[in-house]
This record gives structure tokens, C-alpha cells and sequence, in this order.
């Protein structure tokens, strides 16, 4: 129970590696709030999990979504211990790959939805006497891709350097801010060419491990960042992506 009498909340938890997360968590004894635009598939996600779990809508570019989600995890759950910043869209499906909405669009979720959850869980983090950020980045974060928006790298990027800001600015405050880095992983509900199987196949020659990662891989390392075994771990960044940057 590495998580016992934790509330956290977690964005875009109902598919993918934030429902993967939402259910460890729970394993793990953490009360969670599910957050997604994905309503009916959140609800059922909660259900499955039991009074553990419950859904808030979120729309993660809306600045009165988050107040009210983080306001909805206090008024159930009593307070917020963690934030687990996962929601995001894909940059493979962009047919035009200097499309000004798509940036605006795939910045809007990725970098803006990130820095608006954090400003509004802050302050709830503080009122429990401190707690944990998890931000969930990739490794396109830090290095360059082929056929994607650049809007991509650049949220992703922006979500690991505000991770750090936030790790400096309120380590006094009892707050540690780190970010995960998944590489190839189940393809996302807004892929377009990375959910190619010719493009993975290709990929797949280039990854140390030679396998596309799982996610629960990925939700263990978000485990123990969340969790108090990394007490002494902030502004730091965990790369689940099989060797791919190591190269």
C-alpha cells in the first residue's frame, strides 16, 4: 500500500496510461480522481475501480475546468496529495506539419493544460503540507522526431523544464515536481503515423530493447515519484523508453 491515505488526481485517466495509473494507484491505496473529456469511458473506469474512484470532467486547456476539479478532489476526498499531469494528444496525425492550429492545439493541451493544473493544485498540494507533481513528458521532449508537428517536441520539451522550475520553486513548500519520459508505447487515441505498424516496425530497430514499452511500465514509474520512496527525488526526469536515448 504504497500510497495509503494519498488523494491524487490524474488527467486523462480514462484510457491509456493514466487509466493504467488510476488503477495502480488505487491498488496502492490512493483515493483518484479521474479527469478526461472522455466521459462515458471515465465513468467506467471509476466504476471498475469502486468508491476509490471517481470521474471529473476536464477539459485540460480550460482554466475553470481545473479550479473545479481540484476543488471537486478536496470536497470528496477531504485534500489533494498528488497531481499526475497525463493528458495529451499526439503530433503524428497532423497532415500539415507547420499547421498553425495544430500548434496552437497540441500546445493548448500539452504545455498550457500542464501549467494550468499546476497552478491550481499548488495550492491545495501546500493546504496538505505538501505533496507530489508528476508530469508526464516524452522522450520527444528531448530529443527531435521525424514526422511529427514540432508543436509535439516542443510541448513536451516545455513540460519537462516547467517540471524543474516548479521542483526549485516550491521544494520549501514540501512539493516535488518530476516528469516521465515514455518512448514507443501502445499507439494514442490521436496517433496518425507513429500508429503505423510499417513506422513502429522501423522504430523498433533502433530501440536497444526491441519492443514497444507497456503501460504499466510506464505507470510504475509514476508510482514511485508519487509515492513517498522518492522523498528526496525532485526536478529530476525517469525515461521509460528502452534505451532509446541512450544511443
Amino acid at each position: 500500500m504504497r500510497l495509503q491515505g494519498k488523494v491524487a488526481i490524474i488527467s486523462g485517466a480514462a484510457s491509456g496510461m493514466g487509466a493504467a495509473t488510476a488503477r495502480m494507484f488505487a491498488r496502492e491505496g490512493a483515493k483518484v480522481l479521474i479527469a478526461d473529456v472522455l466521459d462515458p469511458q471515465g465513468t467506467d473506469i471509476a466504476t471498475s475501480i469502486g468508491p476509490a474512484a471517481r470521474y471529473e470532467h476536464l477539459d485540460v486547456t480550460s482554466e475553470p475546468d481545473w479550479a473545479a476539479t481540484v476543488a471537486a478532489a478536496q470536497r470528496h476526498f477531504g485534500k489533494l496529495d498528488i497531481l499526475v499531469n497525463n493528458a495529451g494528444i499526439s503530433g503524428s496525425a497532423e497532415q500539415d506539419l507547420y499547421s498553425t492550429d495544430a500548434w496552437n492545439r497540441i500546445m493548448g493541451v500539452n504545455a498550457t493544460g500542464v501549467f494550468f493544473g499546476m497552478k491550481h493544485a499548488i495550492p491545495a498540494l501546500k493546504a496538505a503540507g505538501g505533496g507530489s507533481i508528476v508530469n508526464l513528458s516524452s522522450i520527444a521532449g528531448i530529443i527531435g522526431s521525424e514526422g511529427i508537428h514540432m508543436a509535439y517536441n516542443a510541448s513536451k520539451a516545455a513540460v519537462r523544464l516547467m517540471t524543474k522550475s516548479v521542483a526549485v520553486q516550491h521544494a520549501r513548500d514540501g512539493i516535488r515536481c518530476n516528469s516521465v519520459h515514455p518512448g514507443v508505447m501502445p499507439a494514442m487515441r490521436t496517433s496518425g503515423r507513429t500508429a503505423d505498424p510499417m513506422v513502429r516496425a522501423e522504430r523498433m530497430k533502433v530501440i536497444p530493447m526491441r519492443r514497444p514499452g507497456e503501460v504499466d511500465e510506464v505507470a510504475y514509474a509514476v508510482l514511485f515519484l508519487a509515492s513517498d520512496e522518492s522523498s528526496y527525488i525532485t526536478g529530476s526526469e525517469i525515461h521509460v523508453d528502452g534505451g532509446a536515448i541512450a544511443i
